[in-house]
């Protein structure tokens, strides 16, 4: 286990490859840095990509979470991160980001937009934040307590991965054939995420429901100038695709790309393509 020292904390953190242009990946909920270990051998040489784990989650420290669930906010989950880029010596980067790692970003991008140069979304939560009402809260609690349930919910971030009819209610996820080191990767996951804080659990949906009342972040949109490319799955039924378009159109520099047959979470379910994408971004860049 590596960690890193992040203000009074400690997050686990990853590298893969080397070179002078340096990608720091910002996974999603219920997610870790591992999520792009099977695309990342893929990625060009030159790129020095580095995961870190949120608080809560991998092989990051577990402070309590205080009532009201705001030290796992998204600006918390910033600020850490910014203070492991300080800890690490990285001074510029660009970000990779999963789901609500998108978000997350958004607040890094606005708290210091001369540390960033491109960003490559996938499938992100936007600025708009999202908006989860109690009995969606209650099924993250229900969550907590059953691995099987855990497990099939999880599965619909990675559709493309299961037989479809094993997809319908009451119905256990079957994976397709052939999977192999994709199957043994998301089971190995399955059994980080049942591991994360409750400020995970809880704490986003509660937090991105915030983010979406305050609409902050949604007003700020323009000023996210970074180049941004999005990558949307078209069998994505997390994030809307509405809330993409809006932030494409907001945004000063923002390409939107839908792509076929793959749900939430490309980097587990092709991670060549995942790679592909992440190559044609990032590769050839000078720093």
């Amino acid at each position: 286990m590596v960690r890193v020292q992040a203000g009074e904390i400690q997050l686990g953190w990853r590298e893969w490859g080397q070179g002078d242009v340096t990608v720091v990946f910002i996974h999603g909920n219920l997610a870790s840095k591992d999520w792009i270990e099977l695309a990342a051998p893929l990625f060009p040489s030159g790129l020095r990509v580095i995961g870190i784990d949120w608080r809560g989650c991998g092989d990051s420290d577990r402070p309590r979470p205080v009532a009201d669930y705001s030290n796992y906010s998204m600006q918390q989950h910033a600020l850490d991160m910014l203070a492991a880029l300080d800890t690490l010596d990285i001074g510029y980067c660009h970000l990779a980001t999963h789901s609500t790692g998108g978000i997350i970003a958004a607040r890094m991008l606005l708290m210091q937009p001369q540390r960033f140069g491109r960003v490559f979304a996938l499938d992100p939560v936007t600025p708009l934040g999202m908006a989860f009402n109690t009995d969606q809260i209650g099924v993250f609690r229900a969550m907590m307590e059953s691995k099987e349930l855990t497990r099939t919910i999880m599965a619909t971030a990675a559709s493309s991965l299961f037989v479809p009819e094993s997809m319908a209610p009451n119905v256990m996820p079957r994976f397709r054939e052939g999977l192999k080191e994709i199957q043994a990767l998301f089971d190995r996951i399955i059994e980080q995420t049942f591991g994360v804080s409750e400020g995970i659990w809880i704490g986003t949906p509660v937090n991105l429901t915030r983010e979406r009342e305050s609409r902050e972040l949604e007003r700020r949109m323009p000023e996210l100038k970074q180049p941004h490319l999005v990558l949307w799955g078209e069998w994505d039924g997390w994030i809307a695709p509405a809330d993409l378009r809006t932030m494409a159109e907001a945004m000063p520099d923002c390409r939107l790309v839908v792509v076929p047959r793959v749900g939430h979470s490309m980097n587990l379910e092709v991670p060549a393509l995942y790679a592909g994408y992440f190559g044609a971004w990032f590769g050839g860049l000078t720093a």
